[in-house]
């Protein structure tokens, strides 16, 4: 009998194995998901937010407006800001924004141009997908191919010598009207140009960017915008008899405080017991008589300007007039610092001690009308130097954008002058890029030849947008661009937005720095990486749901005193 049906203890195993109980791993109402269909929703979930940025790229892109529930309004078309604007929730997704801000907080331009690079990378891939190839077999293609892009990138940068000012200065002001022509600010790219490129130059060789203060100041136009080599800030709150005061200074001493100078109500609940009106006014007495004894000791240390963070009262504002001293309090915490840093002088959080050697020097000082509002000027700054830039617009939310315009040209500038290699801009490189590794990929076998050549497509979407977002024939412009890069001397074509054709982005001055272009290509090839590695996504809802839940149902603490309950 069993050899006549022995497949029936196959069956009666079968069926005891499907009888056993599960195991359980993951509390009730856990949501999983995993395998391929979990790497495409990933997929998926970047490319929606590629999507809402995709439009922005190029000069002739265009801004999204950002409305919150408060009321706020933000303008803008830097990919960095939109996307931390939006409250992007999906774990996958919020890669794209980190990528975003990283290239913002490294070389500060680039933004939209490395999410929209991972998003083509990922659109490329989730094709290999589609077909069973193996997610680690295009990572290893994908970071194949960045290296190789990395290395040309390196070869095609030019180098404008340190050692020549005219040629770098240029340079400079080159890589500064680029950034600055996909900006709001475009139609005044040359004025701002210049003004940033001079902000850049006075810095030191540390090149810290916290010694650049832009200011706002509504009214008037772009063109009313100034700059100011030195520190410049709004006046402050001030009381009677500030108008007593001069507005004007050579050679200054200033003293820098993190101190209240002003009669302090007592905030504590105290109580003195006096016998008589004498003891009383021994109190009121000793009250002047501290504050009378710092204003003493700040007029005796010779300063000619006081600068506090904290309040300076109507007393001291009026002690100070008497004696041809001028003061601002309520000074802000980075212009406070900004100060110090370019004169020379040290914060301090008492009037004891004060020696020459914590006040502050400047060549200049004035307080100065701009538009509606006067502000405080120290100019010819010899200890560090320093610089500030006060923009001029019609409305708040157009001087946002522009400040974020100007921060932008700003780290641009600042990264080519430690860096004076740079590459055609306009979609040049990339086309460039992407026939190369065409070319190289021909050499090689198998699936890896396909995931080189769909990073070289991916390539290709930084010039078709900038075509596509200026309402030029993406597909006309690309064949050109493709013709071109294939003939010798045609490297450096990309997109001609003006004429709706292709020119020589490198002769026309298009410059963009080596860095802008490296960080981009590694970030956006890091991120597709990171996201196609990801098979399984756990979201344990319920366990959060479950201690908020605790968390509201604790007893409340009982306060000091009640008796115990029984």
């Amino acid at each position: 009998i069993n050899a006549e049906y022995g497949h029936f203890p196959a069956k009666t195993t079968k069926m005891s194995h499907l009888m056993q109980p599960g195991i359980i791993l993951l509390r009730e109402g856990t949501d999983t998901s995993q395998g391929k269909p979990q790497i495409v929703s990933n997929i998926n979930a970047c490319l929606a937010v590629v999507d809402t940025i995709r439009t922005t790229l190029g000069p002739r892109g265009l801004d999204k407006l950002i409305y919150e529930d408060k009321g706020k309004v933000v303008i803008s078309n830097d990919g960095a800001t939109i996307l931390k604007q939006l409250d992007i929730v999906h774990p996958a997704a919020t890669t794209l924004v980190d990528i975003a801000k990283s290239q913002d907080e490294e070389v500060g331009d680039g933004t939209t141009s490395v999410v929209v690079l991972a998003g083509e990378l990922l659109k490329e891939s989730k094709v290999f997908l589609e077909e069973g190839v193996h997610p680690q077999t295009i990572i290893k293609g994908l970071r194949r191919s960045m290296t190789v892009a990395v290395q040309k990138l390196q070869e095609l940068a030019v180098t404008v010598p340190n050692q020549d000012p005219v040629a770098t200065r240029t340079l400079l002001e080159k890589c500064a009207q680029t950034a600055l022509s996909s900006k709001l600010v475009a139609s005044h790219k040359e004025f701002f140009g210049k003004m940033v490129v001079d902000a850049v130059m006075t810095l030191d060789e540390d090149l810290d960017i916290g010694m650049i203060g832009i200011k706002k100041e509504t009214g008037g136009s772009l063109g009313d915008s100034m700059y100011v080599e030195g520190v410049a800030f709004k006046k402050c709150f001030s009381y009677a008899g500030f108008e007593q005061q001069p507005k004007s200074f050579d050679n200054p001493k200033i003293i820098l405080l993190n101190l209240e100078l002003e009669l302090k109500a007592e905030k504590d609940n105290a109580e003195v017991r006096i016998q008589n009106v004498e003891e009383y006014q021994k109190i009121v007495d000793a009250e002047w008589k501290i504050i009378y004894t710092k204003l003493e000791k700040i007029v005796e240390s010779g300063a000619n300007i006081v600068l506090s963070r904290l309040a300076i009262g109507d007393l001291a504002t009026q002690y100070f007039a008497d004696r041809n001293i001028f003061c601002a309090g309520r000074v802000q915490e980075e212009d406070l610092k900004r100060v110090a840093k370019a004169t020379g002088g040290q914060i301090q959080t008492t009037v004891q001690n004060l020696t020459p050697g914590v006040l502050g020097k400047c060549g200049k000082f004035e307080e100065r009308q701009v538009g509606s509002q006067r502000y405080n000027i120290f100019t010819q700054c010899t200890e560090t130097k320093s610089a500030t830039i006060i923009l001029r617009g019609g409305g708040e939310q157009f001087n946002d954008e522009a400040e974020r315009s100007i921060h932008d040209a700003i780290m641009i500038v600042r990264r080519a002058r430690k860096h004076t290699a740079v590459v055609p801009g306009g979609g040049a490189i990339e086309m460039e890029l992407s026939k190369e590794l065409r070319t190289l990929s021909r050499t090689i076998t198998g699936k890896q030849q396909q995931i080189m050549n769909a990073f070289a497509k991916a390539l290709e979407a930084i010039p078709r947008l900038i075509a596509d977002n200026s309402g030029c024939d993406s597909i006309d412009i690309l064949n050109k661009l493709r013709q071109k890069h294939a003939q010798a001397g045609g490297k450096n074509f990309g997109v001609d937005i003006v004429n709706e054709g292709i020119t020589d982005t490198y002769a026309a001055f298009i410059w963009e720095p080596i860095q802008v272009k490296l960080n981009s290509i590694k970030a956006a090839t890091e991120a597709a990486t990171l996201i196609l590695s990801i098979d399984e996504t756990v979201k344990n809802a319920k366990a959060n749901e479950e201690n908020a839940t605790a968390a509201q149902a604790a007893p409340a603490p009982r306060g000091r005193g009640m008796p115990r309950r029984r």
